[in-house]
């Protein structure tokens, strides 16, 4: 793999958008309760106002407050209390006027007459009917008007939103029950390598349990996307090559690690030749860790793939970098989060390849990231890193002390 041949993250990314559209993301109406975590496919908009009527924020008394002047403790102000709306009911057979006051609910309609409403906490009953106020009150208090919250015609929810607890609440108040996301691609992910084992095994000798099929699964499913089937595989072209038959059947994208750098069984740019009828587009990332990357598009199953590096940690980063992110831009959503923090020492870059350096971070006014560093195939810095920050192909690296942009894993 010649490092003059190979490919940018951005030229990798751009490479395989050109197939996006056999790929786009569907879409489908769900139900509220099915929509929550799942990825809004279009703007939606309020068709009426909310609250739809005039609403008490407060358990109280619905006043003109013209009425009450300066009230005071002192020198309250007396109304007669002129009946009392009920919840879930219009109070269009109240109405305040001259002298007269009515009670009020919290989230009780504001009868006709009344401007603002005197809190419970404020008046004092004096029987037969007779209320004493205390304070004065403005138009306005402790009154939400009709459309004050959402007003019909409002944007509410923007396309590519991840749907969340409140989202749904938004939505229920709307009165929209039925809901546009977008079909989470589904993806078959295989580890490949004569030394993977199962979990739930132990290891022999020159054994190692698998480590990235879990990996790339499980980042997938936080997504939000569909894993149909996950396995770990020998390095036997004929079962590899099946595998991959198979899973274009019923697979938006194909990720399989191991098996890309070169070696005497790294064979997955031929495999993805012989599964792929638009062969490898993609054969070398310009990337630390991730150079041996590979990238194909099957057209007639419609089927991305993406051989990953056997090291983990390379495997989920470039896995990030490229799938993660194309499937962001094309469901609208936001960049992920990010944070400014100062790096606790020197870290040099790989020339002429954008580099990632995990870190974990120090809570602090200004956070502090500590560079985590990994000989190839060790696991624990994937878990003990809060994120990673990234290095231009053309930047040294970075000093003690300098502010970085740290892309959040958690």
């Amino acid at each position: 793999m010649n490092l003059l041949n190979v490919d940018t993250i951005s030229e990798t990314t751009d490479k395989l958008k050109k197939y996006c559209p056999f790929i786009s993301p569907k879409t489908e109406c769900v139900g509220l309760m099915q929509a929550v975590g799942r990825i809004l496919a279009s703007d939606l908009v309020s068709s009426e106002n909310i609250p739809p009527y005039r609403r008490s924020t407060v358990d109280g008394y619905a006043v003109s407050s013209s009425q009450l002047g300066a009230a005071s403790d002192m020198l309250p102000t007396f109304l007669n209390v002129a009946g009392e709306v009920l919840l879930g009911e219009d109070s269009s057979g109240l109405s305040v006027g001259s002298g007269t006051c009515v009670y009020t609910p919290t989230g009780g309609e504001i009868p006709d007459g009344a401007d603002s409403v005197v809190m419970v906490e404020y008046c004092e009953s004096f029987g037969d009917n007779m209320l004493a106020v205390s304070r004065p009150s403005s138009p306005g208090e402790n009154i939400v008007q009709p459309g004050e919250d959402i007003k019909s015609g409002e944007l509410i929810l923007r396309k590519g939103r991840i749907l969340h607890a409140q989202d749904i609440g938004i939505l229920a108040a709307a009165g929209i029950t039925s809901v546009p996301v977008f079909v989470p691609w589904s993806l078959t992910v295989i580890s490949t390598g004569d030394e993977l084992i199962p979990p739930e095994e132990v290891p022999g000798p020159g054994q190692i349990r698998d480590i990235n099929s879990y990996t790339i699964a499980a980042r997938s499913i936080r997504e939000g996307l569909r894993v149909s089937r996950m396995t770990a595989l020998k390095d036997d072209w004929e079962t590899i090559l099946k595998t991959l038959e198979d899973a274009k059947a019923d697979s938006d994208i194909i990720v399989m690690s191991g098996g890309s750098s070169k070696g005497k069984k790294d064979m997955s740019s031929a495999l993805i030749k012989a599964a792929a009828d638009c062969g490898v587009i993609t054969h070398g990332v310009a990337a630390k860790p991730g150079k041996p990357t590979i990238t194909g598009f099957d057209k007639k199953s419609r089927t991305m793939f993406i051989g990953l590096p056997g090291h983990p940690a390379a495997a989920l980063m470039i896995f990030e970098q490229i799938l993660i992110r194309i499937w962001r831009d094309l469901t609208s959503q936001s960049e992920e989060s990010t944070i400014q923090a100062r790096i606790t020492s020197n870290v040099g870059s790989a020339p002429g390849r954008r580099t990632f350096q995990l870190v974990s971070l120090t809570k602090s006014d200004v956070p502090e990231a500590m560079p985590l560093f990994a000989k190839s195939g060790m696991i624990l810095p994937m878990s003990q890193a809060d994120g990673y920050f990234e290095m231009s192909e053309n930047q040294e690296g970075v000093r003690a002390g300098d502010l970085v942009e740290i892309h959040l894993w958690k």
